[in-house]
């Protein structure tokens, strides 16, 4: 091999790291800004009384996007790559999560008053942006009633700066 090949692996492989080094999986922790989008299916879906159907043309109300502000700390960035909320109706377990330079996959199982399974995948956009699509199916206790669901969520979460300020930090959930 040739010096001038072995420079130019060289420059190659400086250049492939750097990129990685100045945005991509290079999340920080600080106070991040999520704005989440939910749709779902199934029973627990927005439902009408039997027999009433909608005009032609019109559908069902969406639910609206909810912006929250997130407390990320690096354990979380080191475990997950960034930002990361789980759903508040369940015990969630990640298992299988494989971090990249370019995001984070995993799968998730929830028990208790959320009975699911599902995936989450996280993409780095930038150092100060992600976006994560969570979806999960299986059911949810409501009283006494088990209802079916099939949920997607999707977020995108830009970091606002390194002081939480008053924001406590998100619970971590279980890993296997």
């Amino acid at each position: 091999m040739s010096k001038m090949q072995v420079s130019l692996m060289l420059a190659v492989c400086l250049i492939a790291l750097s990129a990685v080094g100045q945005g991509q999986g290079k999340q920080k922790p600080g106070l991040w800004e999520e704005t989440v989008t939910m749709s779902m299916g199934g029973a627990s879906a927005p439902q009408l009384p039997p027999g009433v159907q909608l005009p032609p043309g019109m559908q069902m109300p969406q639910i609206p996007p909810q912006t929250m502000q997130v407390c990320v700390t690096q354990a979380m960035i080191d475990k997950y790559g960034g930002p990361y909320s789980r759903p508040s109706k369940g015990n969630c377990t990640m298992t299988n999560v494989v971090m990249t330079p370019t995001g984070m996959t995993a799968n998730m199982v929830c028990t208790g008053q959320m009975n699911a399974t599902g995936t989450v995948q996280t993409t780095f956009v930038d150092a100060n942006t992600t976006k994560t699509t969570v979806h999960l199916t299986g059911t949810m206790q409501t009283g006494s009633t088990t209802s079916p669901f099939d949920m997607t969520t999707q977020s995108t979460s830009t970091y606002e700066g390194p002081d939480c300020g008053s924001v406590k930090p998100l619970a971590m959930p279980a890993s296997q």
